[in-house]
């Protein structure tokens, strides 16, 4: 019988495994770390291939640590860098471009120009936030307009977008193969695009951002 839980912490410098028991007693962990790229000054970039293949590493490390088998896992907790964003073809699972990092400063003109209707605070009464290079909407409103070919793929409905949380779902559930495209709604209220009175993604904040949604739940770009 399945007993086990295992928390997984994919943090900003480590991703780490942790097994516990039914009392909340530690049995095992393993971690390792994903290199941090600087292109340029203010952009921060995460390899999310590489930060999927050590997830599978440290959960596997852990078993292997404890004498055990996936089998023995009750379920797995996420925890994760929230605003960081990933961007990647449904079709074939693999990136557009590498994760832009929650520090990433990249999008300053971008939330300049939203801000030139409304402010800083256009779209707070709906989301909460304020515009900042921090949040995911502006990230990927980026990665649409600067990584060739992302657009197009966009606009055939082959893009999923996600926190780094989606990304390793979607991996861990099956990839191109029927894999999850979900998220919750605390980490989608880091993204700056979920209505927080509906807990629904706006419409009208993505038509601002120019992030395009399909008329179908499964093949959603954002969903």
């Amino acid at each position: 019988m399945a007993t086990l839980i295992a928390a997984l912490d994919q943090g900003t410098t480590s991703t780490r495994c942790i097994l516990f028991n039914q009392s909340s007693e530690i049995v095992a962990s393993s971690q390792k770390e994903h290199g941090q790229i600087y292109p340029q000054p203010g952009w921060v970039e995460h390899d999310p291939i590489e930060i999927w293949l050590n997830t599978v590493k440290v959960i596997e490390g852990a078993l292997s640590e404890a004498g055990l088998k996936v089998a023995d896992l009750a379920a797995l907790g996420i925890a994760n860098q929230r605003e960081t964003t990933v961007v990647w073809s449904k079709s074939t699972g693999k990136p557009v471009s590498n994760a832009i990092v929650w520090q990433d400063t990249r999008t300053d003109a971008i939330c300049r120009d939203l801000g030139l209707k409304g402010g800083q605070d256009r779209f707070r009464a709906t989301t909460g936030l304020p515009l900042s290079t921090y949040f995911s909407g502006p990230k990927i409103m980026w990665i649409l307009q600067n990584i060739p070919g992302a657009k197009t793929l966009a606009d055939q409905e082959d893009l999923l977008f996600g926190n780094i949380d989606t990304w390793i779902i979607w991996n861990l559930t099956g990839s191109v193969n029927g894999g999850q495209h979900v998220t919750d709604v605390t980490n989608a209220s880091r993204t700056m695009l979920m209505d927080l009175k509906t807990l629904e993604w706006s419409q009208d904040i993505l038509k601002t951002m120019e992030i395009p949604p399909s008329d179908t739940a499964e093949n959603l770009f954002v969903q």
